[in-house]
């Protein structure tokens, strides 16, 4: 079963399961617009001495009309203005002297246009069309939902086989000194595959733009930044899923708000001064800054906006922080901008003609990885944005039926498709990365997930501009856990792969091959052969390993009755056959009714 999230979460269908069962969630209220697609994918955008902290008294209750703003001077020169907050008819929330980033509420409309004359003030902008609830002034905690046990076992899925974390954590399953911050709706910290790796210290609430430590706060106020976190960091524990980076710990910083879910800008501001002041090495960020799918630096308020993100992503990556985010789910060419149809997302969206001078925050930030989702096999996933020059690295984030399998609150688990789902797969390789190389910055670190990305060329489609080794479906690349982590403990054996998908009709044989060079002498007594066929019934199936000389290894012979897809990986003595050559995966279907694909297979000496 699915349901559709908003558009503004960079994630979309949904299924969940718990104890074998399914069932379907429903869209919380405050979620809209899903993103233009086949399938309705959505776009989730879901303790140190500078940590925000309230220089003037906030309002003793809320009032109706109350918005926020953020009030920017230099760095460093907060307190020379904020006593003007109150005279100008505002009060301060809360502060980031570090960055000179106020964040002020007032009832005045008048409130903007006159902090703006206050000497030292660079600029004011307010963050949202819409009132802030009363929930900031006292808030409530996140339910802390009944966990259920499950009786679902570790595999090899397609997302983990696909960008080789599988092979990869023969060299590392990633450093618990390794802090990684999910910036979201919040995490479950009681599930049973993220409870082992949850590091409460450091989590925390941001939302409204002020950190609430108490036990709790970072708590999922939907389902999303549990899925995210499970991709990055399930324990490998022998139950449900395993994420990426399995060693390193997570850290929760809610920037949702509850009911609305909306991530607006002091959030993000909120949860970058965290991640950097609390040692994050990698951040997460699933979303794009609510209420504006794109901010334009030719309007007053989201000109504000940009400067205060960016100045505190900024901070973060100073700090060490590499900033991970997701493109976005509408299909749409980052790098030829025309029109947005779909903000202001608190109030009523309008249609406005804008330009690529209007960005997406964070994901176009300077300095952060901007992420492009790819289906099971590694197309371009059909909601997934794009732009030459934009788009960074793309990863898993399925698309139609294959979904990407992760974690949900209550010690659940479900499928979510999106580029939410995309970017924790890159978060988690670059948190191995860190995990071997303990010495590289956050520019070190982006480097090396570009130059380990295996290229991926233009389909015959022409959106898609560039060149095979940067374009503007895949940018550098496909992220390989394997290969981004293998240049300090290289791999065991030569590794070959093809991830063209074949059609398995009814009743026929088909092959996919293999080119090997570069291996001396014969193949292992344990080749592995690596095998991901999607079909309906493999009962129907028999599958041979055909060496170059015709010699034919059975690995499958219509065993599985009534099982569907063979994810697997099978050794094979091979070590009579002649290494360099052309290998085939032949796969014969012996019945009708069913049919399938070879999706993609690998040969590893």
């Amino acid at each position: 079963m699915f349901s559709l999230i908003s558009s503004r979460l960079r994630a979309s269908a949904i299924a969940v399961a718990a104890l074998g069962t399914t069932a379907a969630l429903a869209a919380p209220a405050g979620f809209a617009q899903a993103a233009p697609s086949d399938t309705a994918p959505v776009a989730a955008r879901s303790a140190g001495a500078t940590t925000a902290t309230t220089t003037a008294a906030a309002p003793a209750a809320w009032a109706a009309g109350t918005r926020a703003y953020l009030v920017i001077t230099a760095p460093g020169g907060t307190s020379a203005v904020s006593g003007s907050v109150a005279s100008k008819g505002g009060s301060v929330f809360a502060t980031y002297d570090a960055i000179g980033v106020i964040v002020a509420h007032s009832t005045s409309t008048s409130f903007a246009s006159a902090m703006r004359t206050v000497s030292g003030v660079q600029q004011v902008g307010a963050t949202r069309t819409s009132d802030v609830p009363a929930d900031a002034y006292n808030p409530a905690l996140p339910a802390n939902p009944a966990q259920s046990t499950t009786t679902l076992t570790e595999s090899n899925r397609w997302d983990m086989t696909q960008i080789k974390a599988d092979q990869a954590w023969a060299v590392t399953t990633g450093s618990a000194s390794v802090k990684v911050g999910v910036l979201d709706t919040g995490v479950d910290d009681r599930h049973q595959d993220i409870a082992p790796n949850f590091n409460a210290a450091d989590s925390a609430s941001c939302a409204y733009g002020k950190a609430d430590t108490r036990a709790g706060a970072w708590r999922d106020v939907g389902t999303h930044g549990t899925h995210v976190a499970g991709t990055i960091a399930a324990a490998k524990n022998g139950k449900g899923v395993i994420g990426v980076a399995p060693g390193v710990k997570i850290s929760s910083v809610r920037i949702a708000e509850p009911t609305s879910s909306l991530f607006f800008a002091e959030n993000t501001i909120c949860g970058f001064m965290w991640a950097g002041d609390h040692g994050f090495k990698v951040t997460n960020n699933s979303y794009y800054t609510d209420p504006w799918q794109f901010n334009c630096p030719d309007n007053v308020d989201q000109a504000a906006i940009i400067e205060g993100v960016r100045r505190a992503q900024e901070y973060a990556e100073g700090k060490g922080s590499l900033q991970v985010a997701a493109a976005g789910n509408s299909n749409y060419d980052l790098a030829n901008k025309t029109t947005d149809s779909e903000s202001p997302n608190d109030s009523t969206p309008v249609t406005r003609t804008i330009t690529n001078a209007c960005i997406d925050i964070p994901t176009e930030l300077p300095g952060v990885v901007t992420v492009a989702a790819q289906g099971n096999g590694g197309a371009k996933a059909s909601y997934s944005n794009f732009g030459n020059g934009v788009i960074d690295i793309a990863a898993p984030g399925g698309d139609g039926a294959s979904g990407v399998y992760s974690t949900l609150p209550g010690g659940k688990y479900g499928n979510m498709n999106g580029t939410s789902m995309a970017s924790p797969h890159v978060a988690g390789v670059a948190a191995l990365i860190a995990s071997v190389n303990p010495t590289f910055t956050p520019a070190q670190i982006r480097d090396q997930l570009g130059v380990q990305a295996t290229d991926r060329a233009c389909p015959s489609d022409t959106r898609c501009k560039g060149t095979t080794t940067k374009n503007g479906f895949f940018g550098e690349g496909a992220v390989d856990a394997l290969k981004a982590v293998g240049g300090t403990t290289p791999p065991p054996g030569a590794y070959f792969e093809n991830l063209t998908d074949v059609a398995i009709a009814d009743n026929a044989t088909v092959e996919s091959p293999i080119t090997v060079s570069g291996v001396t002498g014969n193949a292992p007594a344990t080749l592995e052969v690596g095998v991901d066929i999607r079909h309906t019934y493999i009962g129907d199936l028999k599958v041979d390993l055909v060496a170059p000389d015709g010699s034919v290894y059975t690995i499958h012979n219509r065993a599985g009755s009534g099982t569907d897809d063979i994810v697997q990986t099978f050794t094979v003595n091979a070590s009579t056959e002649v290494a360099n050559g052309v290998w085939k995966l032949r796969v014969n279907d012996n019945a009708s009714q069913d049919t399938g694909t070879i999706a993609a297979w690998n040969l590893t000496f």
